[in-house]
């Protein structure tokens, strides 16, 4: 289960961080915004909006490319569940050539089923839906008309350039700051542990 669970997280986190690298310049909203009005249904956008949308944004051309990316991590995560599933065998511990070789057979279908577990036309309907609940008409032309705009194509050429940029920024900040915080913990741990440290008692004087 615990390696299925991380095949499944993988698999999410992979699709989930292509739209996000366009979405995130349509929207100023902290990304720590829970609170969403939805937009009413008279307002929402039409099918063939969010699909002009998606096509002047290159949603799937990004999706195509991050599935490009999912098979080795994939093909990790099924060949471990494969060999987890594989040591409840009889045997197991020393399969027969023919035993092998029917594991491997078994664990190659199921990893290209894995790897087709959620096709881009799925994900983008999906993605549509939930688009039509935040987004109004009216937003959706305007991003249209900015997406299609030579500048909107220009910042989607240079999306890759800025990620690759930025990536190492944020990495370094992270490194650099998570030791100055480890070091004051450490400290504050310290000193709580000495406040927690019986004195040592006092001699008592010798009786008369």
């Amino acid at each position: 289960m615990k390696n299925a669970s991380k095949f499944a997280a993988v698999i999410g986190l992979g699709l989930a961080l292509a739209p996000w690298t366009v979405a995130q310049a349509t929207t100023d909203q902290p990304a720590t915004q829970t609170v969403v009005v939805a937009i009413p249904q008279d307002q929402q956008p039409t099918k063939e909006q969010l699909a002009k949308l998606f096509e002047v944004m290159r949603l799937r051309q990004q999706l195509q490319s991050v599935m490009k990316t999912m098979p080795a991590m994939i093909q990790q995560q099924v060949q471990a569940q494969s060999r987890e599933m594989a040591a409840k065998i009889p045997g197991a511990s020393s399969p027969t050539p023919a035993q092998q070789a029917a594991i491997d057979k078994l664990t190659s279908k199921y990893l290209d089923k894995a790897l087709n577990i959620y096709p881009v036309d799925e994900l983008i309907e999906d993605m549509s839906g939930i688009y039509q609940r935040h987004l109004s008409s009216t937003d959706v032309d305007a991003f249209i008309a900015f997406y299609g705009s030579p500048a909107g194509q220009h910042l989607l050429d240079a999306q890759p350039a800025i990620m690759q940029e930025y990536m190492p920024v944020v990495m370094d900040r992270m490194k650099e700051r998570s030791k100055a915080l480890t070091d004051e913990m450490a400290q504050d741990m310290a000193a709580l542990a000495k406040s927690q440290t019986p004195e040592p008692a006092a001699d008592k004087p010798a009786a008369k």
